[in-house]
């Protein structure tokens, strides 16, 4: 079709002014060229095809063929991009809440420190006033003892008098054991050599470190002089659960924080106060966890039980029963060989590293639909450990770290909200098709560094599902020859990490799309430590990287 405009060298179309041979497109599939003060438009033909499956890509103009054979993989690929748009709505729906968690995170941070101005005016206050008491009892001492040497003299008579001794002005801090100090409403006795409690009275007291002594017991009454304590922290001593008064800790009504790491504690203390947030007792010889162990702490939020002897023969599944609002445990470098059963349904973080876990079991994981984070590094899992409906259908599940354990191939049936997947470490030699094109709305961190991936590791529908989301791949200290396929596909990858493999060439389109005219993306390269030849590498390989200082060539090895 033609549309005139003016009859000089420029043309006006809808309002706009084009020079002379300017080619533009109003509309999807319609092509314009202003032609000496005309405007001509015409449509894109499409060419005939003569195949029986016939897709038209998404921003395209003409279908193209494709094989019969990824008829299923289109249908997939036409079904996550119908869901795209929901995704980003209930992606868009999760930074809302996030940024409104940080404004109330925010708020009570605000309050807190107002809270602790407050409390620090009034110990100066107290400081004061106990400075001031102490200086007046001196002075009435030093009134009484005047007035005995005046009688003494004028009882005896004699002339010669003993100097009087300078006044020593009494501070507080006589009040502390040695090695002690005094900050605010903290009491610091870190490595004071103390066998015992000390016999403290300050009610106004919120904090006492205790770590790195000699105490083995906690009688009842050890902290009756300062019951308003909100955090102990009585690390690398010697207690034993023998030792512990069921009276001690209970009295305690504003505790929320208890850290007992390295003693010898054989149990859980008994009779906690309810307030209790936070419970540290990692490093210990803790070889039961029984039914009642965390009874009453149904405030708990954070608990952490590292290297100990627990193990899934030792720990009541009731146990964690009391726990309503737990949301992080950690129980690494202890005995499990599986995942702990009775798990609280509020927990979002699970740390497990440094166990003898051998499998994922299909119950593993039932109660806790809410989980975020899973954390299983150096335990004994490999592909066929995981049970195919362990974790799939979980929608929280964010991040997974395998790392260092027994894996030949990425393990297939991962949660399909993953985001963040750590497999470094393994013996890793191949990554299957379509193993990440059921995530929903996909990956964006991949870990395989410290593998045995080769040129034949990785196939064309390897990355299928994640093009769109990648945003760091790492595939260094691998044995790749060449880059990957589907790496030039990644539109939203950041971070890219190739360095110390056996790559020696690379083509001009295998890391950036020549067609793809978006800005560049890529802001880190790594390549260096393969067998490269820079001078070798065509100039339009690294199009795509927001900037050549990003891209990391040197050193390269020997051929």
């Amino acid at each position: 079709m033609f549309l005139k405009g003016s009859k000089s060298e420029h043309c006006v179309f809808r309002g706009i002014t084009m020079y002379d041979k300017t080619v533009w497109s109003p509309k999807p599939c319609v092509n314009c060229l202003c032609s000496s003060g005309e405007v001509v438009c015409d449509r894109i033909l499409c060419p005939a095809l003569r195949c029986q499956l016939k897709f038209q890509p998404i921003g395209e103009c003409c279908p193209i063929c494709i094989d019969p054979g990824l008829e299923k993989q289109l249908k997939l690929y036409q079904s996550m991009r119908k869901k795209q748009k929901k995704e980003e709505a209930e992606r868009q729906r999760k930074i809302k809440e996030a940024k409104e968690r940080k404004r109330r995170m925010e708020e009570q941070r605000k309050v807190e420190e107002d809270r602790a101005r407050r409390l620090e005016m009034e110990q100066r206050e107290m400081m004061r006033a106990l400075e001031e008491a102490a200086e007046r009892a001196q002075v009435g001492l030093r009134g009484d003892e005047a007035t005995e040497d005046e009688d003494m003299v004028w009882l005896r008579g004699d002339v010669y008098q003993m100097p009087p001794v300078p006044p020593t002005r009494a501070m507080v801090t006589t009040l502390l054991p040695p090695g002690c100090s005094i900050s605010d409403v903290t009491v610091t006795c870190e490595n004071a050599k103390l066998m015992g409690i000390p016999p403290l009275s300050i009610p106004e007291l919120k904090s006492l470190s205790l770590q790195g002594n000699e105490i083995k017991t906690i009688p009842a009454g050890a902290f009756n002089g300062i019951p308003n304590l909100e955090w102990i922290d009585l690390g690398k001593n010697k207690i034993v659960s023998s030792g512990i008064d069921p009276q001690a800790l209970k009295g305690l009504k504003f505790l929320s924080r208890l850290y007992m790491d390295g003693n010898l504690l054989e149990q859980i203390p008994s009779e906690l106060p309810s307030t209790l947030q936070e419970l540290k007792i990692n490093e210990n010889n803790l070889k039961e966890i029984e039914e009642n162990s965390f009874e009453g702490l149904s405030s708990l939020v954070t608990l952490e039980m590292e290297g100990n002897l627990l193990s899934e023969g030792n720990v009541n599944p009731q146990a964690f029963t009391p726990l309503k609002e737990l949301t992080y445990i950690r129980l690494g470098r202890n005995h499990f060989r599986t995942i702990p059963q009775g798990l609280p349904a509020s927990l979002l973080e699970l740390y497990l590293e440094n166990n003898l876990i051998e499998e994922i079991s299909e119950t593993a994981f039932n109660h806790t639909t809410n989980i975020n984070v899973v954390v299983l590094r150096h335990n004994k899992l490999d592909e066929s450990s995981i049970a195919p409906l362990a974790w799939i259908n979980h929608r929280n599940l964010e991040s997974v770290d395998l790392s260092h354990n027994n894996f030949h191939l990425v393990p297939s049936f991962l949660p399909k909200s993953l985001v963040h997947l750590v497999l470094a470490g393994n013996q890793i030699e191949r990554i299957p098709g379509y193993v990440f094109a059921h995530m929903e709305p996909g990956l964006e961190y991949l870990y395989l560094s410290y593998n045995k991936l080769d040129g034949d590791a990785i196939e064309p529908e390897s990355f299928f599902g994640i093009f769109n989301t990648m945003t760091e791949l790492c595939l260094d200290h691998n044995q790749l020859t060449s880059i990957p396929m589907g790496i030039n596909e990644m539109t939203a990858i950041h971070f890219l990490r190739l360095n110390n493999n056996k790559i020696r060439h690379i083509s001009e389109d295998a890391i950036c799309d020549p067609l793809n005219e978006d800005d560049s993306h890529l802001v880190a390269l790594r390549l260096e430590n393969n067998f490269l030849d820079p001078r070798k590498i065509p100039p339009t390989a690294f199009s795509c990287v927001r900037s050549y200082s990003s891209v990391v060539l040197k050193p390269q090895r020997i051929k």
